[in-house]
């Protein structure tokens, strides 16, 4: 009986064993890579997985994929793949076509083509193809019969000296092409069907970007040095797609900010790219089923945005040697059914991998839908379960806040526009709250402006007659002539008047340490108010973070080193200042940031986005204002003239910098110093554990 039970416990442990390596092994070959989205604030963020790689075909049948260069899946299901066939001996040119199961349905081209570089197949089944080396489009029917071809234009206006070298090419409902063409940088080439195929211009063309060096060497360089420099031309499109509206989307390496585009029927790109999150390599592009967009890049990262060019999810990655489903070595083409499944062309390992929405996707693509079309009541409930799982996925939170604006709901919409950081949809909620409160307020607040004027002008004639506001006078004299308030005032005197406070501090012992230290207290007060707990619209830090004691520091080291750097050039440059009175009069210049923020501040809070210049304005005029006290005082506490004055300050804020280098490299060597010791002492600890 006993050794039943050992042999049945033994069983039951292995059969856990493995049920854990099983599942662990599972989830890992699910998701061997990480998937990332962006918040409010621009930051990547790691999310719940967007797409499960579920499986890949590596050949259709018997006939295995040789050097797929682009892939493009039919209206009818069926997946499209130009082969060139150029690294197999026994391949050749040919188009594949098979269904998502990996079975062969039939080859196009073979003896026709001589290096396929794109494929598009129309609603009606037409089969076109780009062909670089035979630098023609070829028109196949379903049955693979070739239809019509289109070389290069013989109009005047595409280029007698270009080459035509179609590489990809997209097809609208009317029959134009539009043809992305290897090394022409004027743009995509427009043929339509028409007399055999007329060029009607060039499309979507890109803008040579121009850093301000190259500006300035052309500027000052003759002729001939010119000619030696590179050129600077337009980056051809790496690759197109066109949506169900007609709208064509391109991808273009080295764009930086742009190598996204939606153009319209003028060739105007409507997408900006704010967050800087477009793929750096871009080698494929197709719209989704969502007035989304999904975009391949070389190395085997998938970027899905939506219709404003947000992103939405990042996943995918390089092929780390371990084979493993999902990953890419070198991708060449995308495309995606009406499920959703995403199926990318890997062409240095000649598979396709193929990707699924997982249930969080697929509740934020309905929403998406759902939005788009204007319903926006219905759209709340997908982005409710979206929210249930990841709360701090802004750009449902964004969209949440969109629907509520829409209803009505501004309460709603500004809570979750400021969980989202969508500044805009903040600004618009709080501006029809702020409406709705003046319409219902107006009145007393204009009774109450009518009291208050009246009470003022009642009180000014009972003291007129009855002195009845003599004992605040006295008490405001008495006050006024304590130590500690005269110089806190006189702290404002010098606000207004520089020179003259430069002079009460250099000669009327007006120098107090005291008073000048309340005044940073000030200053540092409202600075670390202001910074935290400014309006939203223009608030700087990230909710919930806070550096106080970082940002305190910061302020005493900042005056101490150049109150110490001031004081030093200036006695070298035989300066009357002392100590004393430079930290005076530095802590009396920040007094305008002391009146004036509280001003600021209060706006920041009932501004809307258009009217944010208003508090930005009086934070520009503050600093402003600080500068010139600064200035003033340096010279005349100093006693220097303006030619003195300037040099002074451009050899303080030397001398600061050289103060902060070394600073800096003291930091660094303790750093090493402390490692150093820890190190042995840890050696120690360890050895002596033995």
């Amino acid at each position: 009986m006993r050794r039943k039970l050992k042999r049945t416990g033994a069983m039951l442990l292995l059969v856990l064993l493995v049920t854990a390596m099983v599942f662990s092994f599972t989830a890992s070959a699910e998701t061997p890579y990480v998937t990332y989205t962006i918040n409010g604030y621009g930051q990547i963020r790691q999310t719940q997985t967007a797409y499960l790689a579920y499986a890949t075909i590596t050949k259709f049948g018997e006939e295995s994929l040789s050097a797929p260069a682009d892939i493009c899946l039919a209206p009818d299901g069926l997946l499209y793949i130009a082969d060139s066939g150029k690294e197999s001996e026994l391949g050749q040119p040919r188009i594949v076509v098979g269904d998502i199961d990996g079975n062969l349905v039939k080859t196009i081209g073979e003896g026709t083509l001589v290096n396929p570089r794109g494929v598009f197949v129309t609603k009606d089944g037409s089969i076109y193809v780009a062909d670089r080396d035979a630098q023609k489009v070829f028109v196949f029917d379903q049955d693979g019969n070739v239809a019509q071809e289109y070389g290069k234009p013989n109009s005047p206006l595409y280029g007698e000296n270009l080459t035509f070298q179609p590489i990809k090419l997209v097809v609208n409902d009317a029959g134009i092409m539009f043809i992305v063409c290897e090394s022409n940088t004027n743009g995509i080439v427009e043929i339509s069907p028409t007399e055999g195929g007329t060029f009607l211009g060039y499309f979507g063309t890109n803008f040579a970007t121009t850093d301000i060096m190259t500006i300035i060497y052309r500027a000052i360089l003759t002729d001939a040095q010119r000619a030696k420099m590179a050129s600077n031309t337009p980056a051809t499109p790496t690759n197109l797609a066109i949506d169900a509206k007609g709208l064509i989307y391109t991808v273009t390496r080295g764009l930086e900010n742009d190598t996204l585009k939606r153009l319209n029927i003028a060739g105007t790109n409507m997408l900006h790219n704010d967050d800087g999150t477009y793929a750096e390599t871009p080698v494929a592009v197709v719209a989704g089923n969502h007035d989304n967009v999904y975009v391949a890049d070389t190395r085997g990262y998938i970027f899905e945005y939506n219709n404003e060019g947000e992103m939405l999810f990042t996943f995918g990655g390089p092929n780390d040697g371990s084979q493993r489903v999902g990953l890419s070595s070198s991708v060449s083409g995308i495309a995606i059914d009406t499920s959703d499944r995403i199926y990318v062309l890997d062409a240095d390992r000649a598979r396709i991998q193929i990707y699924a929405p997982t249930e969080f996707t697929n509740l934020l693509h309905n929403a998406l839908y759902l939005y788009s079309k204007g319903r926006y009541t219905q759209a709340k409930e997908p982005l409710s379960q979206v929210l249930r799982m990841n709360s701090m996925f802004d750009y449902a939170n964004k969209a949440m806040g969109r629907s509520y604006f829409q209803e009505g709901n501004y309460k709603q919409a500004l809570k979750y526009a400021r969980l989202a950081k969508d500044y805009d949809g903040y600004s618009d909620a709080y501006w029809e709250l702020r409406n709705t409160w003046l319409k219902n307020n107006i009145m007393t607040a204009i009774i109450l402006c009518v009291l208050l004027f009246v009470a003022y002008k009642v009180i000014k004639a009972l003291d007129k007659r009855s002195h009845i506001l003599n004992k605040p006078r006295k008490f405001f004299r008495k006050l006024k002539k304590n130590k500690f308030i005269n110089n806190l005032t006189y702290a404002g005197y010098y606000m207004k008047k520089p020179s003259d406070g430069a002079y009460g501090i250099a000669a009327e012992g007006r120098a107090n340490w005291l008073v000048s230290s309340f005044v940073l207290l000030l200053f540092m007060v409202e600075f670390v108010i202001d910074k935290y707990t400014r309006g939203f619209l223009l608030k700087t830090v990230m909710e919930g973070r806070y550096d106080i004691l970082s940002d305190v520091g910061m302020i005493l080291a900042v005056m101490f080193a150049v109150t110490a750097c001031t004081y030093l050039v200036c006695t070298i440059n035989e300066g009357e200042g002392t100590v004393k009175k430079i930290y005076t009069f530095f802590c009396y210049s920040l007094m305008p940031y002391v009146v004036l923020t509280p001003l600021a501040y209060a706006i920041s809070h009932i501004v809307t986005v258009n009217e944010m210049f208003l508090s930005q304005m009086i934070q520009i005029v503050t600093y402003l204002w600080i500068a010139v006290l600064l200035v003033v005082g340096l010279k005349e506490v100093n006693n220097f003239t303006a030619k003195e004055t300037v040099k002074v300050i451009f050899l303080t804020v030397f001398t600061a910098l050289i103060l902060a280098l070394l600073i800096f490299i003291i930091y660094v060597l303790w750093a090493q110093v402390f490692d150093f010791i820890s190190a042995i002492v840890g050696e120690g600890v360890y050895r002596l554990g033995y």
